[in-house]
Parts: C-alpha cells; structure tokens; sequence
C-alpha cells in the first residue's frame, strides 16, 4: 500500500525550506542543515526536507549517509519530483549517470515544466555523448524558452555533435529568421554564432557556399583574423589560387611570423621546393617588409642547399648571435636531420669561434667591432655548446669545454648553468647535473621555470625530498597535505609522474603507484570538469572553442602523460604479480622469504602484514592528536589521504585486475604506441587472455616488425603455446593458423629462429640483449654463457648509456654472479666514466 501522500508544510516551515534551499546553494551547510532539523521536527515524514537534507550531507563527503536519507524521502514521497531530482543529483555526484539519468527522467515524468531538471538531464547525456538524448532534452528546452538565443544554440550544437549538420544549421537560420532587426557589430554571441553556422556549413563539404556566406553574414565581425583565415582556406580549396595568395598576403602583413600562412601562400602560387629562386625571391619580399622577422629569414633555410645554405645560414647566424638570441640553436636544431646541413652549421659556428667573420650586408660584422664582440663571443660558445651536446651532433667533451668558458665570462648567467647541467645528464651522471641545475636555480630564486627544472632534476637523481622542498617555495604550504598537497590540487602532473617513476627506481612500489593513481584521478577530473563547460560555453556564446574542446575530451586519454603513467603503472603491477613478496614488508629478523618454504613465507608474511597495520594505527594516532582536524573554507571537515603511502595499492590480491584500469584505456587510445601494445602483451598473457595477447603482438609487429622486445614476446607467446599440456580452443587454433604464422611459422624452432634474429641484428645491444633473454627462457642452463654475452654488449660500438643501463639490469634481474656483475661495472664504467650508474658506492 502506497504512503499516504505527506502534509503541507505551515507558512514558517515553508519559508524555512525556502532558507534551505538557499543555504545548499550558497554552500552553507551547517546552517542548512540547522534548518531543516527545524522543519523535519514538526514534520519528521516531509520527503523533500530530506531529500534536501540528504543533498547537504553528501556535500559534506557522506555518501553512505546521504543515500539512506534519500531513499527515506522516496519512501515518503514517492511522486515527489524533489525526492527523485535530489536522488539523481546523488548518483551524479557518485559517478553513477545512468542511474542518475533514469532518477532525472522520472522526475520529469512527474513535473514535466521543471527547467531545472530539465537542463541537469541534458547535462548528463552530453557528458555521457547520448547525443540523440540531448537533442531531445534540447528541443524540450527550447520549447519552452524559445525567446532565448543560448536555447536555439545548445540545439544547434547537439545536431551538429550528433552528426545531424543540416538540421544544425537550420536551426541557427530560423533563429536568425526571428530577429526583427539586425544585431549590433558589437554583439559578441552573434558574431560568434555567424562563424559557428559557418564552420557547419564547411564541414558539410559546401566549401563555395561557406565562402558565399563568410563574405556576406560576416562581412562585419569583430573575429577579423578568424574571417581572413577562413576566406584564404576557402579560396585555396576552390582552386581560385589567385584570390588566395592575395588572402594570405593581407594575412602576413598582419602576421609574418606564422607559419601556416607562408604554406598557404606557397601552396596558392604553387612553389614547390624545386622552384628554389621563386622560393627565395618570396621569402625576400616579405623579410624586406619585416626586417626585424624571423621567419622569413629562418625558413629559407629548409629548401636552399649547398653555397646558397651557407651563405643564408651565415647570415641568418650572425644576425641572431650577435644580439644574443638565446633562442638560436632551438631555432636551428630542425635543420639537423640533415647531415649536410648540420655540418655546415657547425662549420660556420667553429669559424665564429676562431674568429673567421666574413662582412655581411646588414653590418653585423661593424657591430660586433663597435662594441659587441663580448655578447657575441659568449653567444657563440653557448650556441656550440648546445651544438655538441645535441644528439645528433653529440661530443660532450666539446660541449663541457665550450660552456665552462661561457660560464667563466658570464658566470651567473642561468641558462648556463642550466646547459651544464643538461650536459652532466647526458654523461649519465645524474648527481651532478642534479647540483648544477641547483645552482643555477639559486642565481635567480623567483623564477619558477628554473625552480622546477631544479626539483625535475633532483627527482631524476631520486632526491625527493628535496624536490618537494624545492616546489614548495611556489606553492600554498598550508594546504593539507603540504606542498605535494597543493602539487595534486593544482594538478601538476609533470611532478606527479616524475615522483612516481622515482620512486619506481628506488624499489618503493607503494609510493609509486600512489602517484599514478593520482594521475588517473586527474584525468578523471578533466573528464568531469566539461560539466562546467557545457552551461558556460553557451552563457558565453564561444561555441567554436566548445566544440573543439568536446572534441578533444573524447581523446583526452591519448594525452602523453596519461600514456606515460598508465605503462608505469601496468609495469608495477606486472611486477607485484610476478614477485608477490615485494607487496608486504621486510620479513621478520631481517630474512626476505628467500629461503623459506612455502609455509613459512605465508605466515611470515602475515606476521608482517599485521605489524603494518599496528604501525600504521600508531602513526595514525599520533597525528590525530598532534594534529587539528584539516577544513575547508566554510569551517567544514576535509578528507585526508588515509593511504599516503599507497600501502592498499601494493597489497592488492589482483594485481592483474588493477593493471587493467590502465590497460583498458591506454589501448583504446593510443593503439600505436609499441610500448602500451608491449605492456598490454604482458598482462594479456599472465591472464591467460591468449586471443587479446596475440592482437597486442601483431599490433606491435606491424608498428616494428625488427623491435626486440616484440621478437621476445612472439617467442615467449610460440613457446606457451607449444608447451600447453590442454591444446588451445578451436577458435584460438584458427586465429593461429592465420595470424600468427606471420610472425613466427608453427614449423619453425623456437631456438634456431632466435639464433637467426641474433646473426641478423649482432651489432644492435638492444636486439642482442632480447635474443640473450629468449636464450635464458628457452634453456636456464645456459644463464652463465648469456652472463658473458651480456657483457660483450658493451664493446659493441652503437651501444648506448641508455643500453648499457638496461644491461645491468639484466643481470641483476638474472641474479648474475657477484663476478659477472663486478666484470660488467668495470667495463662499463671505463666507457662511461661519468655515468651515476656504474660507480661503485663511496665513489
């Protein structure tokens, strides 16, 4: 039997409520609350007061509490719009949409007029990109507002997002169509709207009729650069070639440091790089007009080769050395992947150095004998050094030399202190260029770009404390959780992921996983953070920019540090399912569980399971009694981390099921990245997910079919197989039988196929240590000889630091003897000297 339907509340409580409602939405909480205890004591059974009461609370971080209170006031209320519109809003806030959608639909069920619900609905279902919902919920909005432009809008950008372009853009017509008169040039909106229904109508490919409209509707709109761009692009794709070039003349002359617009114009009057004079006379032309302009003088550099590159690079180089453009070799390093062009460079800039100056038009060689040989000198030896500590043109010797004599005639210049600190990475030696970056940071203590290259440099030396130090000078060191706190408020995730693969390297897994848990989250915030936007983006009429946003939120996850994170992550995981032991502490007395039995390690692990715990209350207490309770700004308490460590992530039971939560989306948005197919192949096959592991292999194959790491993985997933004691589903057998074969053929021995890779790829340590590796797989017998030929790698000329590291790591991954290892340092410290990693302690 249905509740009886509650009492209408008196006049007093009817105001009350009405505070209620106020104080929710102000966020005064207590005083809220306050109120609706007043109410719900003359009348403990009215649904909405609840329901109100329950919204409060979970904003005050009780869920659990608040749902219950929810489904009392749906219990007394059942047809009451509030109690259902309240219960939404808590699904929403638990991330729970498709529930909080179907409370939002009942809802409207029973009071269809409610805008408020309404526009929560619609909401949702653009978060959720239920873009033919959101039409629906659009149109309903509009019909009943239809005098408001921001409705005719949001309607326009649901057809258009759902696909339906025409309807768009009729939509936006009809509103036009309504207007008795003419809005004024200064109406934003209008504006904005008149180049949105243009870009509608040149992505249905109307390209002409785009064009027609542009220079009708918006003729006079304030967006001019936008207007110009538009026409050039246009013009170019209806092959009116010369209305174009003189589109993206007027656009240069605007703007002549842009590159698009030199492509544009290039493209217009169809030059190509083989029409090298045509070329050089039109770059002349627009630097004769900007004489102080960079890129007409700098992109001439990629089409003019031999004597014309030199002579223009002679030009080109002087000029910006002798004013000192600290910016120089940035500008130039492009050049590099062009031997020639490198060398020339080089050989101009050592002339420099040894004074060989040849007198050039513009007067830059009168310059530097007026009075600027200093600036120059310096400039020159800053650009070599950058030069040769450059990848492509690396001799860090050179490199030392030549910024050591900068620093000696400029010697509390940052950026020279920064160079030096680059230089000491690349020798691998990680300390120094640590201390260096600090020193430099110290010349200049409120830049903040220097601050955080100082802390990115002590994580790298795993420092982290005094990178957290080091950030903390620019932070709100009152924010709970101190400096790192206000790191994660303020979503820095550069830092986030630097601690992580830190602490990664120092063997703390807690702590790392910790920080791209954090990571996660953060994505996840930007995720939910489109919901402020898509009210806002329409009150504000930029609805290109919203557009574009949705657009790049349905890739957010493809983004380099979500990618970056989520492998490290994956890996860590790999690593506590392999080796459970790492996830509880030290075992007593010192002992790791090496050897014990089975028996023993299990209790000894729970022996130390359990003094954790103990430990932790401890830790816990004592803070709580040292410590006040952490608020926020309206006085209301605040959730504190109750695993700074990341001890609940490290003790996982599912490893593999945790993994996942990275795996997932990392694959579906960045499919060619190797390394995530390379990660994916790992969790896949400890899952025995043999079908899912196969697809990470072939898509790894078929991005390097020559990648060492995807040769491993093909022979370990060949020997799986061939070894299993029940044979594979049928299904399975058939995907084999024709995708697999590819990559190694079912008659082939898995032995004599890596010995052929080997032979093929001998000079490569990478290849030699994966086929190494393979070896030590297939036959743990012949772990004394593949020892040795670990070490042999490091006479292999292409080896790298980056090699030689990974090397080391193989052995002690291998448990390689004491005297194999000692051999390996020897060797690999004697071919680089500098590098942190091959020093012996104490050194």
């Amino acid at each position: 039997m249905a509740p009886p339907p509650p009492q209408p509340l008196a006049s007093k409580e009817r105001s009350l409520f009405t505070q209620v409602v106020k104080n929710y939405e102000n966020k005064q909480y207590k005083k809220g609350l306050k109120a609706a205890d007043q109410i719900l004591r003359k009348s403990p059974d009215h649904g909405d007061t609840i329901a109100m009461k329950a919204l409060i609370v979970n904003s005050q971080g009780n869920s659990e509490e608040a749902f219950a209170l929810a489904k009392v006031a749906l219990n007394n209320s059942m047809k009451s719009h509030v109690c259902w519109h309240v219960y939404g809003l808590l699904y929403r806030s638990s991330k729970n949409f498709e529930e909080a959608i179907k409370a939002y639909k009942y809802a409207l069920k029973l009071e269809p007029e409610s805008q408020q619900i309404q526009k929560d609905l619609a909401l949702l279902q653009i978060q959720m990109r239920d873009y033919q919902g959101y039409v629906q919920s659009r149109r309903a909005i509009l019909q009943q507002r239809t005098g408001w432009r921001q409705n005719w809008t949001a309607l326009a950008v649901a057809q258009h997002l759902a696909g339906d372009l025409a309807n768009a853009e009729r939509t936006l017509t009809t509103y036009e169509e309504t207007l008795k008169s003419p809005p004024p040039k200064t109406d934003i909106e209008h504006a904005e709207a008149i180049l949105y229904k243009n870009s509608i109508i040149a992505e249905m490919g109307e390209i002409e009729r785009a064009l027609e409209h542009l220079d009708a509707a918006a003729k006079n709109n304030p967006d001019r650069t936008s207007v110009m761009e538009l026409r050039a692009q246009y013009l170019l794709k209806l092959g009116r070639k010369e209305e174009a070039a003189k589109a993206y003349r007027l656009l240069l002359k605007r703007n002549a440091e842009y590159r698009a617009y030199f492509q544009g114009l290039q493209e217009a009057l169809e030059l190509d790089r083989s029409n090298v004079e045509e070329l050089k006379k039109l770059y002349g032309d627009v630097a004769k007009d900007n004489p102080r302009g960079d890129a007409a003088t700098r992109i001439p550099l990629e089409f003019l080769e031999g004597d014309e590159f030199r002579e223009a690079a002679d030009q080109y180089l002087q000029r910006m050395l002798h004013k000192g453009v600290w910016s120089t070799f940035n500008n130039v390093k492009a050049l590099y992947s062009d031997p020639k062009k490198r060398d020339t460079i080089q050989d101009l800039v050592d002339g420099y150095a040894a004074g060989k100056l040849n007198t050039q038009a513009n007067g830059s060689t009168e310059k530097q004998i007026n009075g600027d040989s200093d600036l120059f000198t310096t400039s020159v030896r800053y650009f070599l050094a950058q030069h040769y500590n450059y990848h492509l043109s690396q001799d860090l010797l050179k490199a030392m030399k030549y910024i050591d004599e900068a620093l000696s005639s400029a010697p509390e210049s940052v950026e020279y202190h920064m160079t030096k600190a680059r230089i000491w990475k690349h020798y691998g030696n990680s300390q120094k260029a640590a201390e260096m970056m600090e020193e430099g940071r110290t010349l200049d203590v409120r830049d903040r770009y220097i601050n955080t290259k100082a802390a990115k440099y002590q994580l790298r030396n795993n420092e982290n404390e005094a990178a957290i130090q080091n950030m903390g000078k620019f932070t709100r060191n009152e924010a709970l959780g101190g400096p790192l706190g206000d790191l994660h408020d303020m979503q820095c995730v550069w830092y986030i992921t630097e601690d992580g693969e830190s602490y990664i390297r120092q063997g703390k897994l807690g702590l790392a996983l910790k920080r791209f848990a954090s990571i996660s989250s953060i994505f996840e915030i930007w995720q939910e953070d489109q919901f402020d936007f898509h009210s806002f983006s329409l009150r504000k009429g930029q609805i290109r920019a919203y557009v574009d946003m949705m657009r790049w939120e349905d890739h957010l996850r493809k983004h380099p540090f979500f990618t970056r994170a989520a492998i490290s992550a994956a890996r860590t995981y790999v690593i506590l399912h392999d080796q459970p032991d790492l996830a509880h502490a030290k075992m007593t007395n010192g002992v790791n569980g090496e050897k014990m039995d089975s028996a023993e390690r299990k209790k000894a692990q729970k022996k130390a399971k359990k003094d954790q715990e103990k430990q932790a209350k401890e830790e816990a207490g004592k803070k709580d009694s040292k410590k006040p309770a952490a608020v926020d700004q309206n006085g209301d308490p605040r959730k504190e981390d109750k695993d700074p460590k990341g001890e609940k992530l490290l003790q996982t039971s599912e490893p593999l099921v945790e993994a996942m939560k990275f795996i997932t989306p990392l694959l579906e948005f960045s499919p060619k990245n190797i390394q995530a197919q390379q990660v994916g192949f790992e969790v896949f096959l400890r899952r025995k997910k043999y079908l899912l592991a196969l697809r990470s292999l072939l898509t790894s194959h078929a991005l390097s079919p020559s990648d060492p790491t995807t040769h491993e993985q093909a022979i370990r997933l060949g020997h799986t197989f061939r070894t299993q004691t029940e044979p594979p589903d049928r299904k399975i057998q058939e995907v084999l039988a024709a995708d697999f074969e590819t990559i190694l053929p079912a008659s082939a021995v898995l032995s004599k196929h890596n010995n052929e890779f080997l032979q093929k790829h001998h000079e490569s340590a990478q290849h030699v240590q994966a086929c190494l590796k393979v070896k030590q797989f297939l036959d743990p017998t012949s772990s004394e000889k593949n020892q040795q030929d670990v070490i042999r790698t490091l006479a292999l000329e292409g080896s790298s630091l980056d090699d030689a590291v990974r090397g080391l790591e193989l052995l002690k991954e291998w448990k390689a003897k004491d005297q194999y290892q000692g051999d390996y340092l020897a060797a690999a410290h004697e071919r680089w000297p500098e590098a942190s990693a091959f020093k012996k302690k104490g050194d």
